[in-house]
């Protein structure tokens, strides 16, 4: 496996499927047809073997999955302002704001983050997806690394692997956490419901550690640090132990709250417009001087007016 490979194991729920639709299962993050392309492409193996798509596996198989990169087509330079907060030869980090996407996709062709970083260092195009090495959510701000070189890229994705770079979110959640704790439970797509993730026993592993900054009445304020980067991880695992993110739209978080939570809590969450989310640590090892750099971001206009209304309950 090189640095950007992903691998799983066939279990019991995909065995005996065909291995595209088993793939379609196994790597939630891609489409089936993406997969069925790469298949084709020999970028999936199982058991070292290429396959053709039509044929089954079987529980315990090894898959190696090598993506590919976007269509060059996704990737067009547009004017787009981009928040970055540093960069130098190796480096870019951006301060994200939300109801951006992070890159192009079905229903995003333009006006995403990676449109605009093209635009401003056309070097990117030239990395594997433009040095993009991991997401956040459209409407989750707060900080992204970028890969402006190669060194920089093979770094970064390796310190993503081996759980090295530091990435600590700050959160409201819904309900009153009693004790910091940690949620390892497999991430994969919802059985139903496409446009949502769920604690899934075919999904990847994941694993996200939260510690109590704060409590209020009918909430309580989180620091979050992940040790693994799965779509929607946070919202999905807060949800999953019965406190979704204030707000959340997708996963329980604009849900009617008690009669018991102060108003002050439910015209909170009637504003916001989004999870209460925001990505305010990020720490890595610089692939140049190999010590480690430490960037914050300050809270949002939103999110911060949530926090000083909370505060004073």
């Amino acid at each position: 496996m090189d640095d950007t490979s992903l691998e799983t194991f066939v279990n019991a729920e995909f065995s005996g499927q065909r291995l595209d639709a088993a793939a379609a299962g196994l790597f939630p993050d891609f489409s089936r047809s993406r997969l069925t392309t790469w298949i084709k492409e020999g970028r999936l193996t199982v058991d070292g073997e290429v396959l053709k798509p039509k044929l089954k596996v079987f529980e315990g198989q090894h898959l190696v999955l090598s993506p590919g990169d976007e269509p060059e087509t996704s990737w067009v330079a547009q004017d787009i302002e981009v928040p970055v907060i540093y960069e130098d030869e190796d480096l870019i980090i951006v301060d994200k704001a939300i109801n951006q996407v992070v890159h192009p996709g079905a229903g995003n062709p333009g006006g995403t983050l990676v449109n605009g970083l093209l635009h401003r260092y056309p070097e990117l195009e030239t990395l594997p997806r433009c040095g993009i090495v991991h997401r956040i959510d459209k409407d989750t701000s707060g900080l992204l690394a970028v890969a402006r070189s190669e060194r920089a890229h093979k770094s970064l994705t390796r310190q993503l692997q081996d759980r090295s770079m530091g990435r600590e979110y700050w959160c409201i959640a819904l309900g009153e956490v009693r004790f910091a704790g940690q949620v390892d439970a497999p991430i994969g797509r919802h059985p139903t419901q496409r446009t949502k993730m769920a604690v899934v026993g075919s999904g990847r592993e994941s694993l996200t550690y939260y510690d109590i900054e704060d409590r209020y009445p009918g909430a309580t304020e989180l620091s979050v640090t992940l040790a693994t980067g799965r779509t929607h991880q946070i919202r999905v695992h807060m949800a999953h132990i019965g406190h979704p993110l204030l707000g959340d739209p997708l996963y329980g978080g604009n849900r009617p709250l008690p009669s018991t939570v102060p108003n002050e809590l439910k015209d909170v969450q009637q504003r916001l417009t989004r999870q209460a989310l925001h990505a305010r640590r990020l720490s890595l090892i610089h692939p140049a001087d190999h010590e480690v750099h430490e960037w914050e971001s300050p809270l949002p206009a939103d999110l911060a007016e949530a926090q000083a209304i909370m505060e004073a309950l």
